[in-house]
């Protein structure tokens, strides 16, 4: 059993850390991993176009079908809005 089992049950305020469910083809999702990136900022990524369980746990969290769906330490952002990002970091940290 992995991490990734025991999330599945887990309401967003739960969780910690950076989380992003994403495709590879989306240019939303490609924003928010390079703004996590320039910024040194760790995420764990899960590719809904691949991973079914994922995807379902996306939807499961979110009521939403498209990407990017961003948890930060609980927090739920949809779609790509840095100025949102910039807020919700700033609380975190």
């Amino acid at each position: 059993m992995n991490d990734m089992d025991n999330d599945v049950d887990k309401e967003p305020e739960k969780e910690s850390g950076i989380v992003i469910y994403s495709t590879p083809t989306c240019p939303y999702c490609k924003r928010a991993k390079d703004y996590f990136q320039r910024n040194n900022i760790e995420f764990t990524e899960y590719n809904v176009a691949k991973d079914r369980k994922a995807a379902k746990e996306m939807i499961k969290k979110s009521g939403q079908l498209g990407v990017p769906v961003i948890i930060i330490n609980g927090e739920l952002i949809i779609g790509f809005n840095q100025t949102q990002l910039d807020e919700i970091l700033a609380k975190s940290a």
